[in-house]
Order: C-alpha cells, then sequence, then structure tokens
C-alpha cells in the first residue's frame, strides 16, 4: 500500500477531519489518557490545523489511492515552536515530529512509515543534523517503527504530561538513510 499513498500538506478541509481522526485515535489507546483527564490535549488534537500557524511548522496528510484519508502528521522545522515538555524545544539544527496518527483501518500498510520517511526527508533538506520525536508506552507500535527507523532513546528529552511519562527519541542524520 505504501507506494500508492501521497503525503503531502493537508487542506482545511482534510485537517478538520484529521484532527477528529488524532482524537479518536489517541482516545482509544490503552493506558493513555482520555479527553475527560486532558481536555487541552485533545483540543490541540481536535485542531490540528492550528499548528500551521506556527512558523516551521507543517501538518501532513497521507492519502490512499482512492484519495482517502489515512493519517497525518506534524512536523517541525524550528525547534522552538514543537511545544513539549522537557528539553527538546531548545535542540538546535533539529526538526521534530508531534501528533502522529493514522486510521485503525490503515495500521501495519505503510502509512506511518511514509508519513514519518517524509519528516526525515524535510528535515535533511533543511540541513538539520537530527529529528527529535515524543512517544509514549501507550504507541508501542509506533515506538516499534520509530526504532526500525534509527530512532533511538533519548533519555534527556524525557518528561512527564500530567500523569503521563513521555519517552524522547532522537535519529541523527549524517550518512543514514533511514530506510
Amino acid at each position: 500500500m505504501n507506494s500508492k499513498l501521497s503525503i503531502r500538506d493537508g487542506n482545511a478541509d482534510e485537517l478538520a477531519r484529521l484532527g477528529q481522526l488524532l482524537v479518536k485515535v489517541y482516545a482509544a489507546l490503552p493506558g493513555f489518557p482520555k479527553p475527560d483527564e486532558q481536555p487541552g490535549y485533545y483540543d490541540m488534537l481536535a485542531h490540528i490545523a492550528r499548528f500551521n500557524e506556527k512558523p516551521g511548522a507543517r501538518v501532513l496528510v497521507a492519502l490512499s489511492e482512492s484519495n482517502e484519508l489515512v493519517g497525518g502528521v506534524v512536523y517541525f522545522s524550528d525547534m522552538a515552536q514543537y511545544g513539549s515538555g522537557g528539553t527538546a524545544t531548545a535542540v538546535k539544527k533539529a526538526s521534530g515530529i508531534r501528533l502522529l496518527g493514522v486510521d485503525p483501518d490503515y495500521r501495519g500498510k505503510g502509512a506511518g512509515k511514509a508519513l514519518t520517511l517524509a519528516c526525515i526527508e524535510l528535515a535533511r533538506q533543511s540541513g538539520h543534523a537530527e529529528v527529535v520525536l515524543h512517544t509514549t508506552k501507550a504507541m508501542q507500535s509506533a515506538w516499534a517503527m520509530y526504532e526500525r527507523l534509527g530512532f533511538v532513546r533519548s533519555e534527556d528529552l524525557d518528561f512527564s504530561q500530567q500523569e503521563l511519562a513521555v519517552y524522547g527519541f532522537r535519529l541523527l542524520l549524517g550518512d543514514n538513510p533511514a530506510r
């Protein structure tokens, strides 16, 4: 399926649908806080298009061959705009990836990987030395995918979001083809 996906900046309609998809996906994660526990976080997901207002941020969507919304991610070329807890916003010469989500009907078919690789390519084009992201224990399939792509745990980027442990990862670019 991966070869039939298109990854690009989302339009207003797609981003509204992506916000709804992300709320559904994140609320269904076992062990992840629910909307009533972290309403601000879910408001951020629902209004994912707001990230396009931040300098250097882009909300990318994955579309199927039939133009169906499959998933999305937020790419940051300026870590000062990354907006997480911890020290990630101070990392220099780095790009960031946040809020990756894939429709459950499309999981395991390459959409998450394609979105991540698109962000890695944007980081390379920006001349950045690394890509930073965060994930949680509830996101085991994404965690495993990031490790397969060459991301390594970076404990200096860990933080807690209320009661939730959030784990930092880095991918050093250089010669790593990340494929």
